[in-house]
């Protein structure tokens, strides 16, 4: 309490301290002791009001148990008074013993009684009931049956009752009602044959079927009756419970299951499409049996069935354990297709368990998948590694074809407008776009998968296709004469790298869902182009081959006094182009381009070899000229050819050197080389100290001072884009003689 006061002093103490903080609030001193006490006034009329509150419950409490302890007393003395009228009465119990023994032999009888007529007659109505099954008359069958086992179950029951040790006589009445039993076998047997042929019965004859749910009911009600008596009594018939209706809905399914099982008419060995047949009849069975269901069937069955649900999960049932039975079979590609595409498609289209008719009594949705995911993935692996195996052998029979054509004496065949082809690309992209077709039936992730597997074949494939034309080249080379139309098929060769790049972009566009670019792009598409390329420079080697003998003229002694390589060179060209023109875009743009700076190069390398050395201003002065004629031939003929732009670039590189040999004063023979550099940066020493050889005229001081002074002033040409000196070599003096003599042999030769 001390400590409590404490605590209270002290919090006053702070709430005075707070209210009075400064001097001006001293004048309400008189107002906050006025607020405080009423405060305090109105907190003890609480507390007593609570007190008060709690002795009035007190109190309440105690005149309660008081007056329980009283009913406690007057139930105490009535319990005595129970159990003493209880202790007189017992001998009284006992003494009705006998009258008991009476009663429950007077029931036992009362039952011989009522079923002594039934009992006599067991022998004529087992005979009738025998009768009626075999006529099928099942409800009346079922009604006989059903009085011989109650005579039987009710005498049993009271012989129980009597005595439930007694085995004799419960044998005896088994005995007597043995062939019971047999006609329950009996009638059962006949209702699961009627249930096994139900979609035929309930075409035919409805009736019958509902005769049978009608019996099944019946006994599953005498079931439950029985079983909730044995729960009272501990008896219960011989044969129960019978458990049919559990029985009947083990017979729906297996007659579902068997009539599943038995679509496969025709094997492998019989017939290629053996599977597409057995899915095809499987799911018109289906269909057909649901649609039977839903419109007849439904209406034989009570409704707490639910018959359509319970049938549709049937035969989804057993759809499922006969895919699942198939998929375990060595199947083929094309039949591991037709199953998956029948499974993940057909099976829940509006062609199946989505018809219209079926759709609006359950959700197709709901139904799990017929196969497993990783079974399905196993399906697709497999089908994946034949599929790769099946396209690298039909990609190689397809180039071993074309192979055999590229040796034919009879041109290749020309598109429409009128390019060289053969018919690889048609052959290689019909294979893709049927494998294709055939996946995307499947889904689009497979279908993904397969094109960029059939990308991946192609890549390989264009590698191989490479070799061959390379070594269809090292062939030819070894005799030119065969094969006869090796230019064509080389044309056909490169156009077919144009038409691939085509058709892979078509399957793109048509079998791809990503805009995005694939792994194997990249390197088909270079590949596509070396393939192309190299083939271009193959028939440029032809050519070049063709015009080695006159390459080797120019620039000589003979081509001086009046000779015709450069006339021979240009109709020679101009008569391969006539083949190359066969070739598509853009490699004849290409290839035209290429054969020009080969033209142009090969012209200065003669120049550069320093065949002939000019002895005097009339030799230089035709020389040049004859230089500056040939240049514009080549001009002429390679814009009538349309190489493009660097036609007059290429030329003017003649035109230049020409000038610098047609100089007649060489004291300005600086300026004019210079001209000749700043035109062609990439020209090196050496072929300036080549041109002033052959120009023949220029002092050794001279030529010292001219390239010291190019040196000197030397511009670089880094950033120039096109060049045409660097690819041409200046032989040094060993090698121009030999050069020479080689050109003189030819000559003899020739003459």
């Amino acid at each position: 309490m001390e400590e409590t006061s404490r605590e209270a002093v002290a919090t006053a103490v702070q709430r005075v301290a707070g209210m009075l903080q400064r001097s001006d609030q001293l004048d309400k001193v008189e107002q906050y002791r006025r607020r405080e006490a009423r405060k305090k006034a109105s907190v003890e009329a609480r507390l007593k009001a609570a007190i008060q509150s709690q002795l009035d419950g007190v109190r309440t409490g105690l005149t309660q148990l008081h007056s329980a302890l009283l009913d406690v007393k007057d139930i105490q003395s009535s319990l005595a008074d129970v159990s003493k009228d209880w202790r007189q009465s017992i001998n009284t119990i006992e003494n009705l013993k006998d009258v008991k023994d009476a009663v429950v032999q007077h029931s036992q009888l009362a039952a011989a009684v009522e079923n002594l007529k039934n009992i006599f007659s067991v022998p004529e109505i087992v005979g009738e009931t025998q009768q009626l099954i075999e006529q099928a008359e099942l409800l009346q069958a079922h009604r006989k049956l059903m009085e011989l086992e109650c005579s039987r179950d009710d005498l049993m029951y009271e012989q129980y009752r009597m005595d439930s040790k007694n085995t004799s006589d419960m044998n005896l009445i088994s005995i007597y009602f043995e062939d019971v039993q047999g006609l329950s076998d009996e009638l059962a047997k006949q209702l699961w044959m009627v249930l096994q042929r139900s979609m035929v019965t309930v075409r035919r004859d409805p009736t019958m079927l509902v005769s049978v749910v009608r019996i099944i009911e019946r006994e599953e009600k005498i079931d439950r009756r029985m079983v909730d008596r044995k729960k009272q009594t501990g008896f219960i018939p011989p044969g129960r419970p019978k458990k049919w209706k559990e029985k009947m809905f083990e017979v729906l399914e297996g007659t579902v299951s068997t009539r599943i099982e038995g679509t496969q008419a025709v094997t492998r060995e019989a017939d290629k499409m053996w599977l597409v047949r057995l899915l095809e009849i499987t799911r018109k069975y289906v269909l057909d049996d649901l649609i039977v269901v839903k419109n007849l069937m439904v209406q034989c069955f009570p409704p707490h069935y639910n018959t359509f649900n319970r049938f549709f999960r049937l035969y989804h049932n057993a759809v499922s354990t006969r895919v699942k039975e198939l998929t375990s079979e060595d199947l083929e590609a094309n039949e591991i297709v037709s199953l998956l595409t029948w499974v993940l498609n057909t099976y829940k289209s509006v062609e199946m368990m989505g018809h219209p008719e079926l759709c609006s009594e359950c959700d197709i949705h709901q139904l799990e998948p017929l196969l497993p995911r990783e079974v399905v993935d196993d399906l697709l692996s497999k089908y994946v590694k034949t599929f790769t195996s099946n396209i690298t052998g039909w990609l190689r029979k397809a180039l071993e074809t074309d192979k055999k054509d590229w040796q034919k004496e009879t041109e290749p065949e020309a598109d429409q407008d009128g390019y060289y082809q053969t018919t690889l690309p048609a052959i290689v992209f019909q294979m893709f776009e049927q494998n294709l077709q055939v996946a995307a039936q499947i889904d689009g992730d497979f279908k993904e998968k397969v094109l960029k597997l059939c990308l991946k074949q192609m890549n390989t494939f264009l590698i191989r296709y490479r070799e061959e034309a390379v070594s269809y080249k090292e062939e030819h080379l070894r005799d030119r004469q065969l094969p006869q139309c090796y230019v064509q098929y080389m044309i056909a060769i490169i156009n077919n790298c144009q038409t691939f790049k085509e058709s892979i972009n078509s399957l793109k566009r048509k079998y791809s869902q990503s805009s995005g670019p694939t792994d194997s792009d990249a390197p088909i598409e270079r590949t596509l182009n070396e393939v192309a390329k190299e083939g271009c420079q193959f028939l440029l080697d032809e050519v070049f081959l063709d015009l080695e003998s006159h390459l080797n003229e120019l620039l000589t002694r003979k081509w001086l006094t009046g000779s015709h390589a450069v006339d021979t060179i240009c109709v020679t060209v101009e008569d391969y182009f006539n083949d190359f023109n066969k070739i598509k875009k853009p490699f004849n743009q290409e290839m035209t381009s290429e054969a020009l700076r080969r033209v142009v190069v090969e012209y200065i390398k003669a120049v550069m070899q320093k065949r002939i050395t000019f002895k005097n201003p009339d030799e230089r002065k035709e020389g040049a000229e004859r230089m500056m004629k040939e240049a514009d031939q080549f001009k002429f003929l390679f814009r009538k050819l349309a190489a493009g732009e660097d036609t007059d670039w290429l030329c003017g590189a003649i035109t230049a050197i020409a000038e610098v040999f047609k100089l007649t004063d060489p004291t300005l023979l600086f300026l004019e080389v210079s001209t000749l550099v700043s035109k062609y940066p990439d020209i090196r020493e050496e072929h300036i100290q080549a041109l002033l050889a052959v120009r023949g005229d220029a002092s050794r001081e001279m030529r010292q001072m001219i390239i010291g002074t190019l040196s000197e002033n030397k511009v670089s040409h880094s950033g120039v884009t096109q060049s045409i000196f660097k690819d041409i070599a200046v032989p040094t003096i060993a090698m121009t003689t030999m050069t020479t003599m080689t050109s003189m042999a030819t000559s003899k030769l020739l003459k």
